[in-house]
């Protein structure tokens, strides 16, 4: 069985299918790319994998766990984290109380030892920053520790995103569309990132990209949407040379 497996997943909005009948594996320990072009259900696949929508079919399933009988409260317990095209940060905190959010799921403390600020309670505050500083050391965020993230630029606040996932510690990391807005340096520098994240960190990473040259750099496979069907799977040659896909990036499928 694949770390990850989804199968005939299919989901409609007003009648018309998002996603239909998509099947797709991603093996651990790899990095998995999903192309295609705006519109094509590519994050539709990623809000059914966080259980933020219910599929009308299909199975998901994650390291041997039945995600379909989950809620979204438990992926992040589970092991899987997740970025956002837009980013969903905190804009008047810092980026070190940012990063501290992204602990929440191994809070395991009680809410009257909390209340109390027990010595169990101190001790996993404890372990949460220093939790938080190792991730903060590993993209390098030292120096914006305590600065507040309004005041960021946009290519640092992709990055404190990426930082808030991995401070969940996950085994499966989502990333939607993570050079989204960059310039050239800063996706270059995204790939680097991408690739120690599975690397230093052993995680498996599904990405949904439209650059091209990222995806050609750290993926190890591909899966093409095309109006929520999959078009092509395999290395990054094979997809984007693809007939279907190339010309659903021409406009001519649509």
């Amino acid at each position: 069985m694949s770390f990850l497996e989804i199968e005939n997943l299919s989901i409609s909005f007003g009648g018309v299918k998002a996603v239909d009948d998509v099947s797709f594996a991603v093996e651990e320990g790899s990095v998995y790319a999903i192309i295609g072009p705006n519109g094509a259900g590519k994050s539709t696949i990623f809000n059914l994998l966080s259980r933020f929508y219910e599929p009308l079919s299909g199975q998901l399933n994650f390291a041997g766990n039945d995600l379909l009988e989950l809620g979204a409260k438990d992926i992040a317990r589970l092991g899987i984290a997740r970025t956002f095209q837009n980013l969903e940060l905190f804009e008047h905190a810092s980026v070190l109380q940012n990063l501290l959010v992204g602990r929440h799921v191994h809070n395991t403390q009680s809410w009257w030892r909390q209340l109390l600020f027990t010595g169990s309670v101190v001790e996993a505050e404890l372990e949460h920053r220093r939790k938080v500083e190792e991730v903060i050391d590993f993209l390098e965020l030292a120096h914006y520790r305590n600065q507040i993230i309004s005041g960021l630029p946009y290519g640092v606040r992709k990055k404190i995103e990426l930082a808030r996932a991995l401070c969940i510690e996950p085994k499966l990391l989502l990333l939607d569309e993570p050079s989204s807005g960059l310039n050239p340096e800063e996706t270059e520098e995204m790939g680097f990132w991408i690739e120690d994240i599975r690397r230093d960190l052993n995680m498996t990473v599904v990405l949904i990209e439209h650059d091209m040259s990222l995806v050609a750099e750290v993926s190890d496979r591909v899966l093409a949407i095309v109006n929520g069907k999959v078009a092509a799977e395999g290395d990054h040659a094979f997809v984007q040379s693809h007939p279907d896909v190339v010309s659903a990036y021409l406009g001519d499928a649509q």
